[in-house]
């Protein structure tokens, strides 16, 4: 997941209450979804996979219900990335690129809010494990225990005055960490600036401005399904990517279909096959994140998520083409 905690903010806009029955596990879900919105915040944020570690200074700002987000990398190579909303931008200084990006869903289990609301708690279980301090804060402790073998598990800390969310690991089978991320510094109610964040968002000056081109499609109409379906995962969006085929023409490109179960989310990305890019299928990882690519007939399907293999290999053999 490298770089993905970019935009992970968290949060929660009310005084922190008791973990609700495992009935209220999509209402407790919401809250800690929603905080951003609720409060301006400064920190650093740290991301641990495979022992590798990879941090980002974050300034969040919200006025009524507009938000605007500045996030400063501090490893790896330098880029900025500005969220207003739903508009991403993301500045590459080395390169003088700004990719400009819309996205529908940001932060923590960004597809909770789409989910039906009692199939969250159909395939997770909830149980409180104590309070600890993380980046100077008491925060309560909450396992989320998934009930089959397609999801994985995951351990969030909350801190109990905002029921922000300080730390998020996500746990294999056997409970092993695969992925931490964590502030290490924080500042609450911070006085970020919305209107001095989004002057330095839109100053794109002695930078060439990319936007890929993204249609909303659906899957029959781009002459696939999926058959079976893999448990608690529902279908969110379809995109079809654009690529240029000439001065002034276009012709399509990828495919991609997005999945989720309100937490876990899987993409399906889908492309004709090339003889010269597509050498072998495998299966790829990176601490929770899996890839798997495959040749069906004249297509190359390569499926991604933060879920075990076996459900990357059960999307990939139930998706059909029906035209």
């Amino acid at each position: 997941m490298a770089f993905a905690f970019l935009l992970v903010v968290f949060g929660g806009p009310a005084l922190a209450q008791p973990l609700p029955l495992q009935t209220g596990l999509n209402e407790w879900l919401v809250r800690i979804h929603e905080a951003s919105s609720k409060q301006s915040y400064a920190g650093v944020f740290v991301v641990s996979v495979e022992g590798r570690m990879s941090s980002a200074r974050i300034w969040h700002a919200c006025e009524g219900a507009q938000q605007v987000e500045r996030v400063e990398s501090l490893t790896g190579s330098p880029r900025s990335t500005f969220r207003r909303n739903d508009q991403v931008l993301t500045f590459f200084p080395e390169r003088r690129v700004v990719l400009s990006e819309t996205r529908e869903s940001l932060g923590l289990f960004p597809n909770l809010l789409q989910s039906h609301p009692t199939s969250i708690a159909q395939f997770y279980e909830a149980k409180p494990i104590g309070t600890e301090r993380v980046a100077g804060f008491v925060a309560d402790v909450v396992q989320l225990r998934p009930q089959d073998r397609y999801r994985f598990g995951y351990r969030v800390w909350t801190e109990q005055k905002t029921s922000l969310v300080l730390k998020l690991q996500t746990l294999d089978g056997q409970g092993r960490v695969l992925e931490q991320s964590a502030f290490s510094e924080l500042q609450l109610d911070m006085p970020v600036s919305l209107s001095k964040l989004s002057q330095m968002m839109d100053n794109t000056q002695g930078y060439r401005v990319e936007t890929p081109e993204m249609v909303k499609t659906t899957p029959e109409a781009q002459g696939w399904m999926l058959r079976g379906g893999v448990p608690g995962f529902k279908s969110m969006n379809c995109y079809k990517r654009l690529m240029a085929a000439g001065p002034e023409t276009r012709q399509d490109g990828t495919v991609q279909w997005v999945f989720s179960d309100g937490l876990a989310s899987v993409s399906l990305f889908i492309e004709a096959f090339d003889p010269r890019r597509h050498l072998q299928g495998e299966l790829q990882a990176l601490g929770s994140t899996y890839a798997l690519s495959h040749r069906l007939n004249q297509w190359w399907v390569t499926a991604v998520g933060e879920v075990p293999p076996q459900t990357l290999t059960a999307f990939v053999q139930g998706l059909t083409r029906i035209k």
